[in-house]
Order: structure tokens, then sequence, then C-alpha cells
């Protein structure tokens, strides 16, 4: 047996769980961040640049009037606070998939092919959200997405 330095493995001890720490909170709160500067969304192994919808006026905008959405592009709306947010298809011009993702970055529900004829009626789930992502018509079906699956952002 050897001798063992007490402030060497305390060191150790401290850098180790430091470590540790930092990695839960990464990958238990990687949302943290500053929401205004999200650049993409990283779901089903496809990245989708997205446009934010942060404030009240652009969340209510929304994709409203346009013509359309490549199949790499998006909308995400950015809530202040998870809650309830159902979505309608007002003034929309093409069908969309609407996914509704936890605080945690887990989808939580999926609206596929919500199409324009379908207001005024609402979609969206009975459990609190912090972000929507609109996306293409289809997508969620070429992509195989589920309640459950991980979504990413990049900053």
């Amino acid at each position: 047996m050897g001798f063992i330095n007490m402030n060497k493995k305390g060191s150790f001890v401290l850098v180790t769980t430091l470590f540790l720490l930092g990695f839960f909170l990464i990958n238990h709160f990687p949302y943290g961040g500053n929401s205004s500067a999200i650049k993409s969304v990283e779901i089903a192994g496809q990245s989708i640049k997205v446009e934010l919808a942060i404030t009240n006026a652009e969340r209510e905008l929304g994709l409203s009037g346009r013509s359309g959405l490549k199949e790499d592009e998006g909308m995400l709306f950015v809530f202040p606070q998870p809650g309830n947010y159902p979505f309608w298809m007002k003034d929309m011009n093409f069908p969309i998939d609407i996914i509704w993702i936890s605080e945690e970055g887990k989808i939580v529900y999926l609206k596929k092919d919500a199409r324009p004829q379908s207001y005024p009626g609402i979609f969206g789930p009975d459990e609190q959200v912090k972000y929507v992502l609109e996306v293409v018509s289809g997508f969620s079906d070429k992509f195989n997405l589920k309640v459950g699956d991980r979504v990413q952002f990049t900053y």
C-alpha cells in the first residue's frame, strides 16, 4: 500500500464531483440558454433552420399569410414559461405538422398535416410545453417522429 496524500485525493473528489454536476445540469436542463439565440432544431437526425416567434405579436402571426416552407425550415414558438398552448390554422395557406415540445426537450404531442380548412378548430396537448415547432406537412411521417423523441437546439 502506498501513501495517499489527502490534498490530492480531496482535489480529485472535488473535480470529479464538479464534472458530474456539470454533466447532469447540461443534460437535464439543456434549454437553459438564451432562447432568442436558437438557430436550428435537431430532430430525428435532421437539422431544421428555424425562424423564432418569441414576442406575442410574432407568435400571433406565426406562418399566417405565407406561401410555404422548405423541408429544412420551420418556425419555433418560444413561450416565456411552460403552459398549455393550443394552435389553430387562421390565415394559413398550406398544411403543416405541428410539434409540441416540453421544457426538457421531449416531444409531447404531434399534429400531423394540420390543414388551413381546419380553422377555427384548435390543436394541442393536455400537457404543458415551452416550445412549439411548425414544419412542412409530412415531415413527421417521413422521419418517423413520435411522442417522447428528443429535440436539441443549436445556438
